[in-house]
């Protein structure tokens, strides 16, 4: 029988609980860690870590582009913005250029910050809300 990896146990479990806008904030602050490792990389030339890490905060800003509810307006207006992250970060990769990916980790930082304030907003909403009927 494996044994399994306490880190790993938690991980999973943190992903099967966690509400949908706590599975977004997971991802921005994905995105925000492989942007970082990308950034790393390229500073110390090794260009296989730079090209997978990319790729990774790539992906979840295509998970992010895919779950996008394509009826609001609000998500209409951010899909021009996560498709020009995901450009931007295609740019990063192939120009090897960090200020790139910071101009990237900006937009998805002011991202990740106001989903917080919602996620935190609507909990106070829920709990202030106690008994009432």
């Amino acid at each position: 029988m494996a044994l399994t990896n306490p880190y790993q146990s938690y991980q999973q479990n943190s992903v099967n609980t966690a509400s949908p806008g706590e599975l977004t904030l997971m991802l921005y602050n994905g995105c925000l860690k492989f942007i970082n490792l990308a950034k790393h990389a390229i500073e110390t030339e090794d260009i296989q870590a730079k090209n997978t890490n990319i790729q990774k905060a790539q992906k979840i800003v295509q998970e992010l582009m895919v779950t996008l509810n394509m009826n609001l307006e609000l998500s209409q207006n951010m899909m021009p913005i996560y498709d020009f992250m995901n450009r931007r970060l295609i740019d990063a990769n192939i120009k090897n250029d960090t200020a790139i990916l910071e101009e990237v980790e900006d937009l998805v930082t002011d991202f990740r910050d106001t989903w917080k304030q919602v996620i935190q907003l609507n909990r106070q909403k829920q709990h202030g809300q106690g008994g009432a009927v």
